[in-house]
């Protein structure tokens, strides 16, 4: 696979990942700072009663009122990856875009003389999914051959192949932006200390482990001495998959250890 094919192959994936994981910084935003436990997968499973919040407003993050955010570290998170996606567009826009005003594929500069917030924003009042997706078409050079009018004249394509500097600066972006969006929901790769809680069959300390793209798992610090009816990992310790960590919430809020 050349290095072009692996940079449209990360870029996309870091955009869709961003996307995906969006609206749960916006619920982020609205909540105090989550802790530890439970792993935030596991606690959007628990938590039904919310799935409706998570069908978030998409409008531009730098177009809303936040009189009293409830976590600033996501609130900058979300204004940066905002930023920098929009930024990366409007250089993209600006090398390849040939397409006529009124073409709904157009990505339209902000317009600063303007005379209400939407139209002087241009196409970041659409939000940072459209922003995404625009820019997961041109790291895929869609919309770049030839193309008829109705009466089948040839006409000129709406953008121009993206040139593999702009690619590669594609893919750098998308993955920064992807990467503190990864970190502010702890949903990088870490292992962090369970506060306040011990092995509910051991006593032993236990330790969340999470990564990108993969569920979270909890090991025991004791080894096969620990009676927890999961299996051992490859260091010997008991494992809990993302199968079995609703039962250890349970365990954790009903037994005591031995």
């Amino acid at each position: 696979m050349t290095s072009d094919a692996i940079a449209r192959r990360e870029t996309v994936d870091a955009l869709r990942t961003v996307r995906e994981l969006w609206g749960e910084l916006l619920l982020a935003i609205e909540t105090p700072p989550a802790d530890v436990w439970p792993p935030r997968q596991l606690a959007h499973t628990l938590r039904a009663a919310d799935d409706e919040q998570l069908v978030a407003d998409r409008a531009p993050l730098v177009l809303r009122e936040h009189p009293a955010p409830l976590n600033m570290t996501a609130l900058d998170t979300g204004l940066a990856v905002e930023r920098m996606l929009f930024d990366l567009a409007d250089t993209l826009a600006a090398a390849v875009q040939r397409a006529e005003t009124g073409d709904p594929r157009r990505w339209e500069f902000q317009q600063p003389g303007a005379t209400d917030a939407r139209r002087t924003a241009g196409s970041r009042a659409h939000g940072l999914h459209f922003a995404s997706v625009w820019i997961e078409g041109r790291v895929l050079d869609e919309d770049t051959g030839p193309e008829q009018q109705l009466d089948g004249t040839p006409t000129a394509p709406p953008f121009e192949p993206l040139p593999p500097h702009l690619l590669h600066e594609a893919r750098r972006t998308a993955r920064v932006a992807e990467g503190r969006l990864l970190r502010t929901l702890g949903l990088d790769r870490r292992s962090t200390p369970v506060p306040d809680q011990r092995c509910p069959w051991c006593g032993g300390e236990l330790t969340l482990h999470s990564a990108p793209d993969e569920p979270p798992t909890v090991t025991c610090s004791v080894g096969s001495e620990c009676a927890a009816p999961v299996p051992l990992n490859e260091r010997g310790r008991r494992v809990w998959g993302w199968g079995d960590l609703a039962a250890l919430v349970m365990a954790l809020g009903t037994a005591k250890p031995q």
